[in-house]
């Protein structure tokens, strides 16, 4: 009996399921206009004859190098803390680990000014840590550079975190057994076999935690505020730049949009490809 090869998955489509049917192709259709035209509207409604002069203009490259130093550190933090964390979750078992994994994945979906509220009762000056730290160190986290990195950390962390325990879950154990049978011991396992595998995951892992740091408003307003050059970062300018020059506001976003659209093409063999 000879075998042949299945026919490629467009014909296999065309040939045996036919034409998609209206009740899925319409709301289909719906979705991706609803997806994609704000975006299309927004490049045709900026005015582009301001762009590089805003993008030069004090207030941006302000915020912008502050948008860059607190992302930046929020992925340097994320990896420090994140990557043993995400271990911890693929790999030991303990009692608890389920609630940890869902606590860790609250940040998710928790409304931003929920968790700017959060950190506030947490490292807010009358805080339960906030308080412990004035009093003995004199120093108060609210309203400084530092408040917006920790504000970044927290509704960042979760996307780092998960997708880096999904790739060492998609890894396996399989190595690790073999390393640990030939001696070595589960830190050297960790260092030399574990996070070499998983490097792809920690890669995606850091690129989404810095893209959602980028984006972060609603904690970072409410919890560090929006000082120029201290705390305003770019979706802070965006914010108060909308309520007195519309058209300025759609040249800050444009800048934002492109560096998403860089985001997203850095990642498009994890997103863009075809399962």
């Amino acid at each position: 009996m000879t075998l042949t090869a299945p026919p490629p998955r467009s014909t296999t489509t065309t040939r045996h399921l036919g034409r998609p049917p209206l009740v899925l192709l319409v709301p289909a259709v719906l979705a991706a206009t609803l997806l994609v035209l704000p975006l299309v509207t927004l490049v045709l409604d900026t005015p582009w004859g301001t762009f590089w002069s805003e993008l030069r203009s004090e207030p941006v490259r302000r915020a912008l190098a502050l948008s860059a130093l607190a992302s930046g550190l929020t992925v340097v933090v994320c990896v420090a803390l994140g990557t043993p964390l995400a271990w911890l979750l693929a790999r030991v078992e303990f009692r608890g680990r389920g609630l940890l994994r869902a606590a860790v994945a609250v940040p998710l979906v928790l409304p931003p000014v929920v968790a700017g509220v959060a950190l506030v009762t947490a490292l807010g000056r009358n805080g339960v840590v906030g308080s412990l730290l004035r009093e003995t160190t004199g120093l108060t986290v609210p309203f400084t550079t530092a408040a917006v990195v920790v504000a970044h950390v927290f509704v960042s962390m979760p996307f780092y975190v998960l997708s880096v325990e999904g790739a060492l879950r998609t890894a396996g154990e399989r190595y690790d057994v073999v390393a640990a049978t030939l001696g070595a011991t589960r830190w050297t396992t960790f260092r030399r076999v574990t996070l070499p595998l998983a490097l792809p995951g920690l890669v995606a892992g850091a690129v989404l935690a810095w893209a959602r740091s980028l984006g972060e408003f609603g904690a970072t307003i409410t919890f560090a505020g929006n000082f120029p050059g201290t705390t305003q970062t770019m979706p802070s300018l965006i914010y108060t730049t909308l309520q007195a020059d519309p058209a300025a506001a759609r040249t800050l976003s444009m800048i934002l949009l492109v560096v998403s659209i860089g985001v997203l093409a850095g990642l498009r063999h994890r997103w863009l490809r075809p399962l």
